[in-house]
């Protein structure tokens, strides 16, 4: 997150930190350091917008916070089926926390194939508010329930509350000139507001929310603000939940600043229109849209107001054409795409190497190969991104490690891009895309400056005197080659993906300089100015632990509890991934171990090894899902030991 200080060991269980008895009989307060709750219904029963509106009074509030939401590829799985069952999980404390936590304090299940899909991750002693309306005999059936888990016994370990969500909405509701299927919709709401009273989360935010997005249906708006009263209401009434809870503001875990809520891909997003504002460019995003970068097209067409043009095109090969035109005429260009995407828009990619132009291809990565799973997380298009494209066609790649700093690997793959003319694959993730924490507004002068120079006249003078223009003569820092708008007068020059002689730009098929050429273009990529990675090492450790992207909260959070036990454990995360940093080998170079955890099968380590001769140990994963913190931890516990 956004502070690396020391916190408790955020796996374990969540600590009671305080107890209020208030008089009169009125109901305990607990004070807790954290808490994760996991909301799990039908993909239709609005379980996302539940999460993320408890995840915004909870931003709001002041708690750090992580989420994980979790849903079905299908656009409408069959209700009631395993298949069908979309969760969103928030993990939310007092302290600096970096995962959206390993296994759920609450579960709050719609129906029985929530409470299925879910169970298994529950610790003993959780609580489980499960709507009884829907645990049918029909319904239990369906999901392979042979006696009703409410009563069989098998939840005696949990707390169980079993509520009738169904019921007491329609309940609350029947003043409105409502259908029951229509009133029934609203029992996210009612569970909403139940959660709201129980960990003591502000309402005027979700109230406010529900008014504006009903607007146009007034009746509709006051039935949902009605049925969170109601659920906040039944808690406090209620005696099954004789306990509520408070979980402070995390006011040690930030730096003094602006903060708001924000998901990975809405960072992406504001992080593109902020580097098209320092760089004094349009910015022009040719696009697709494919699960998991979808949300991006979304919310820059949002943003006119700031030059920024959005194109859906017919296909991926369309989008990212467009986006090489845009980038030839002078603008920051941009195409978002997913690991299939990438595949189409390999050779316009290649194009781009040779033509020599800025160009940011945003690669979300989900779970392949094919179609894959494509609303689940992996990070298995490393080596696309290196080598995915015919002949040397060596392409910087940069990667985001939280969804807050997608907001700043936005801007350090568009200063590559705009400095050394180059196309640059930023590879965020699912996990990141729709994950989410929260993140200090930078002050504009914390912006990095990226305004370009184009080519305004000659600059080559032939042996007889003529001043000309030649394309390919190159910056002797940068190796970058003169950005040429179209129009321009005197500067006309060829465009096309044919070899390029070098300086002048004319086709060449002269063996030499082709060679010249293959071997200047990778220089120009080995040259690019990267910071040297920071390793955090207290301890003098002889392991080291590697990582890449999305893996860092997982692997943050273990060595933090690793260290809490006494181990000696080094940790170190790449950002960028071509080129690597110039100091990584000498720092690989100290360890006796080094272990790198991917959500692939090697592919980071695969590339360490080729290039540093190390032996780097593979912990790999990839069932969609991200790493959990005590998973990583035994595993680089035996890592150390071996």
């Amino acid at each position: 997150m956004t502070s690396q200080v020391s916190s408790p060991a955020e796996q374990a269980d969540a600590a009671v930190v305080g107890e209020q008895r208030k008089p009169g009989g009125a109901k305990d307060v607990r004070r807790l350091d954290r808490v994760i709750i996991r909301f799990a219904g039908d993909s239709g029963d609005g379980m996302q917008l539940t999460g993320d509106r408890f995840t915004s009074e909870t931003a709001s509030f002041g708690n750090d916070l992580s989420t994980l939401p979790n849903f079905p590829a299908e656009i409408r799985a069959p209700a009631g089926t395993l298949p069908g069952v979309s969760s969103f999980q928030l993990h939310f404390a007092d302290h600096d926390i970096l995962t959206p936590g390993d296994a759920p304090n609450v579960l709050v299940a719609m129906n029985p194939a929530a409470l299925k899909a879910n169970i298994g991750d529950l610790p003993r002693g959780a609580e489980i508010i499960v709507n009884t309306d829907e645990f049918t005999k029909r319904a239990l059936q369906k999901v392979g329930y042979a006696a009703d888990p409410l009563e069989d016994g098998s939840l005696d370990g949990y707390h169980l509350h079993p509520v009738p969500l169904t019921t007491l909405t329609v309940e609350a509701l029947k003043e409105f000139d409502l259908s029951r299927k229509e009133a029934e919709r609203s029992k996210n709401m009612f569970a909403l507001g139940l959660l709201s009273w129980m960990y003591h989360r502000p309402t005027e935010g979700t109230e406010k929310f529900l008014n504006t997005k009903f607007a146009k249906k007034p009746d509709i708006a006051a039935a949902n603000v009605a049925a969170f009263r109601a659920g906040w209401n039944f808690g406090e009434t209620t005696e099954d939940f004789a306990v509520s809870y408070e979980v402070a503001p995390a006011a040690k875990a930030f730096p003094v600043g602006t903060y708001r809520n924000i998901s990975g891909n809405l960072a992406l997003a504001y992080g593109l229109v902020a580097a098209s504002q320092q760089a004094d460019l349009p910015l022009f995003l040719g696009s697709y849209p494919i699960t998991p970068a979808s949300d991006i097209l979304h919310e820059l067409s949002r943003h006119k107001n700031f030059g920024v043009r959005t194109f859906q095109a017919e296909d991926e090969i369309a989008g990212i054409g467009a986006a090489l035109g845009a980038a030839f005429g002078g603008s920051l260009a941009v195409t978002t795409t997913s690991g299939p995407g990438v595949a189409l828009k390999s050779e316009t990619i290649g194009l781009a190497v040779s033509l020599e132009l800025p160009l940011l291809v945003v690669d979300i990565q989900r779970g392949g190969p094919s179609t894959g799973l494509p609303t689940k997380t992996e990070q298995a298009d490393l080596l696309q991104a290196m080598y995915g494209r015919n002949g040397e066609a060596p392409v910087p790649v940069v990667a985001p490690r939280t969804p807050a700093d997608c907001f700043d690997a936005a801007l350090e793959a568009a200063r590559i891009a705009l400095t050394y003319r180059t196309p640059v694959i930023l590879l965020s993730d699912g996990y990141l895309a729709n994950g989410s924490e929260p993140w200090r507004i930078p002050d504009l002068d914390e912006l990095p400056d990226l305004r370009v120079r184009f080519a305004t006249g000659p600059n080559h003078t032939l042996d007889d005197g003529t001043e000309v223009f030649w394309p390919y003569k190159r910056d002797p820092q940068t190796l970058a080659r003169p950005w040429a708008i179209p129009g321009t007068p005197g500067l006309e020059h060829r465009i096309g993906g044919i070899e390029k002689q070098d300086g002048t730009g004319n086709i060449s098929y002269d063996p030499a300089n082709h060679d010249l050429m293959v071997r200047t273009r990778q220089a120009k990529i080995d040259g690019i100015d990267v910071p040297d990675i920071e390793v955090d090492d207290p301890d003098g450790a002889r392991t080291l632990v590697l990582g890449w992207g999305s893996t860092y909260g997982p692997i943050t959070a273990a060595v933090r509890r690793l260290r809490g036990a006494g181990e000696a454990v080094a940790q170190a995360h790449l950002r960028h991934l071509n080129p690597f940093p110039r100091n990584l080998g000498e720092v690989l170079e100290r360890y006796d171990k080094v272990v790198v955890p991917e959500m692939n099968l090697g592919q980071l380590a695969t590339l360490i090894r080729a290039k540093y001769l190390v032996d780097a140990h593979s912990y790999n994963q990839v069932n969609g899902m991200p790493f959990k913190a005590e998973q990583l931890a035994t595993a680089l516990k035996e890592a150390i030991d071996d």
